[in-house]
């Protein structure tokens, strides 16, 4: 019996240890980002962002008028993603490796006209890939995102994943994942969306304007005039809505601030609003808890929802006199924040609803879980229920503190 025993340890050991199927890293091309574009003679042009390990850490080796470049771009054409994936083998000396890829990038264009089923498939379907790489969408060309560096970081797609990683701060995008796509494509009732980001271009000050920019035109940057050189640079930029799988629209900012609540957690959002008795001047809000409760209810054979949001905020900034202790100034405050937090919800809810035609806002699913045999007869012809549902939105504030000060910021006086 210990000799059968040892003999199973040791064959499991061996198993363990055994350089079956190694895959060295001088034999991959390690992919961060993909961008999906429509191809000029094919249906699809997939670009990927490969790391030069070496180039990254700063040293040289690379070829010939790309010393110093941390990523190599390589892009090519096929009637499939698969195919046009392939044909970039045809001129890579590594093999194209997923399985560290931040994020994929899809041209808008492209998923308005082709759709995005194709993506969806490929991309779940492949074992190397994981399931909670971001996906985002993007009016500009997709492989021209994935290859513009930005921001503090070296690599383009790890620029793009912490933007994702501290966007609850700014909430105005939503933080999708390719498993969300998947899941919603595959919905009865919901329909996808994804985060729209966008190449923005910044002026960068130089250092004669005191901007300590040495005067001299950045990387893949334009002379916008003298002084004021410019770079490309990423930026969130709302939603990008879907209908299945072809886009439809999108949300803009305020509009995404609308729809967060229905479908994350929003960390905290910034909300600029008029002081009280004084409209040239702003008061600043904080975020920083929020919780959204959705009741459906059935209401002349058609859903009904209240929706009722509550938020925590805190004073962060006030170019008005202001004091934590003015009830009267709180309360406006509060039901100035109240009407412009219903605003976003009304504008995304009618632009998904009435507009678009698109359940964005899970609300089927909701209306499922606590109907689940009226959702049977609702089921085959949801989109129809969905355009005629009614909502009662309730928003309740609470200005809960002036974070370090409670009395107004004001200039020390002196006697005559």
């Amino acid at each position: 019996m210990k000799i059968t025993k040892f003999i199973v340890i040791l064959i499991a050991v061996s198993l363990l240890t055994s350089c079956a199927g190694k895959r060295e890293i001088n034999d991959l091309a390690i992919v961060l980002a993909v961008g999906i574009d429509k191809g000029e003679k094919q249906k699809f042009k997939v670009t990927v962002e490969v790391v030069r390990a070496s180039d990254a850490r700063g040293q040289t080796g690379s070829p010939a008028g790309n010393a110093g470049d941390p990523m190599w771009i390589a892009s090519a054409e096929g009637d499939s993603i698969f195919e046009a994936i392939r044909n970039i083998s045809t001129y890579s000396s590594r093999r194209v490796f997923w399985a560290h890829n931040y994020v994929i990038v899809v041209n808008e264009e492209l998923a308005e006209k082709e759709g995005i089923k194709d993506i969806i498939d490929f991309f779940t379907r492949n074992p190397e890939l994981r399931m909670r790489t971001w996906i985002v969408a993007t009016p500009d060309k997709a492989g021209e995102v994935v290859s513009t560096q930005t921001g503090l970081e070296v690599i383009p797609g790890e620029a793009l994943s912490k933007l994702f990683r501290y966007n609850p701060i700014s909430a105005v995008s939503p933080r999708t994942q390719i498993r969300d796509v998947h899941t919603a494509y595959l919905s009865e009732s919901s329909d996808p969306i994804m985060a729209r980001v966008k190449l923005q271009e910044r002026v960068v000050p130089n250092k004669a304007d005191g901007g300590g920019g040495g005067g001299e035109k950045p990387p893949g940057g334009e002379e916008k005039g003298k002084g004021e050189p410019s770079i490309k640079q990423i930026e969130m930029s709302g939603t990008t809505v879907f209908k299945k799988d072809k886009m439809v629209g999108t949300l803009s900012k305020k509009e995404t601030r609308g729809l967060l609540p229905f479908i994350e957690n929003v960390g905290t959002a910034i909300i600029p609003l008029t002081c009280p008795g004084k409209e040239k001047e702003k008061i600043t809000v904080e975020v920083k808890k929020n919780k959204v409760e959705v009741l459906p209810f059935i209401k002349d054979n058609a859903p009904f929802y209240k929706i009722n949001l509550s938020l925590t905020t805190n004073v962060v900034e006030a170019n008005c006199d202001f004091d934590i202790d003015d009830r009267k100034m709180i309360d406006e405050i509060e039901r100035n924040l109240e009407k412009k937090y219903k605003g976003y919800i009304k504008s995304a809810l009618e632009k998904g609803q009435k507009e678009y035609k698109a359940d964005i806002f899970e609300l089927g699913k909701t209306f499922e879980n606590k109907y689940p045999e009226k959702w049977k007869s609702f089921r085959e012809n949801w989109d129809e229920k969905y355009a005629a549902a009614k909502f009662d939105i309730n928003v309740k504030a609470e200005v809960q503190s002036g974070v370090l000060l409670y009395t107004p910021t004001q200039p020390g006086s002196r006697g005559k």
